[in-house]
C-alpha cells in the first residue's frame, strides 16, 4: 500500500477546508440527494463526498458504506487530489498502490473507484465527489461528464455559507 503524498498547498488546502465549516456536521439533503444521484445514475452501490482533513477522509454525505470516516492514510480519496481531474482507479488488485490496502483486501471490498476532486471558492482541492465498487469496472466518457457535473454541486454547495437560504 502507498500513502498519498501531502499536496504541496497542504497548509492553505486544510485551512480552507476548514474555513468551509463542514467537518463533522450533520448530514444535509442538498449533500444526500447528490450522493444518491451519482449511486443510481452511475449504477455504483457506494458513493460519497469525502473531505480530506490532517489525518482522516470524513464523510459529509455517503451511499453503501456504514463508517463515517477513514484513515487518511489508506484513502484513495487522499490520492485524488493531488490532480484537478478525476482520478480512477479500474481495478484495485491490480494497482501497486492499494492492492494491498485494508479497504480493498476487506470490507468494503474496493476494486473500483473513481473521485472527481472538491474545490474551495480558493482553489483549494479538499475532497472528492466519489463512486466506487466492489468489482472491477470503467467509466465511459458520458459517465466521467455525469460524474464531474455532479461535482459542480457539491463544489457550489460547499461554497454555499447559508443552506437555509435555498440551497
Amino acid at each position: 500500500m502507498q500513502a498519498a503524498p501531502l499536496p504541496a498547498d497542504e497548509d492553505a488546502r486544510l485551512r480552507a477546508l476548514q474555513a468551509l465549516m463542514v467537518l463533522d456536521t450533520p448530514p444535509e439533503e442538498r449533500f444526500d440527494r447528490v450522493v444518491r444521484f451519482a449511486a443510481e445514475q452511475l449504477d455504483m452501490p457506494m458513493a460519497l463526498v469525502s473531505l480530506i482533513d490532517g489525518e482522516r477522509q470524513w464523510f459529509k454525505s455517503r451511499v453503501g458504506l456504514d463508517v463515517p470516516e477513514t484513515g487518511r492514510d489508506i484513502a484513495f480519496c487522499a490520492h485524488a487530489i493531488l490532480q484537478p481531474e478525476t482520478f480512477v482507479v479500474e481495478d484495485a488488485l491490480q494497482d501497486g498502490r492499494f492492492a494491498d490496502n485494508p479497504l480493498v483486501t476487506g470490507a468494503p471490498h474496493i476494486r473500483f473507484y473513481a473521485g472527481a476532486p472538491l474545490s474551495a471558492p480558493g482553489g483549494e482541492r479538499v475532497g472528492t465527489l466519489c463512486v466506487l465498487d466492489s468489482k472491477p469496472r470503467a467509466l465511459g466518457t458520458v459517465e466521467l461528464a455525469v460524474l464531474e457535473a455532479l461535482r459542480t454541486l457539491v463544489d457550489e454547495a460547499l461554497a454555499n455559507e447559508n443552506p437555509e437560504d435555498g440551497a
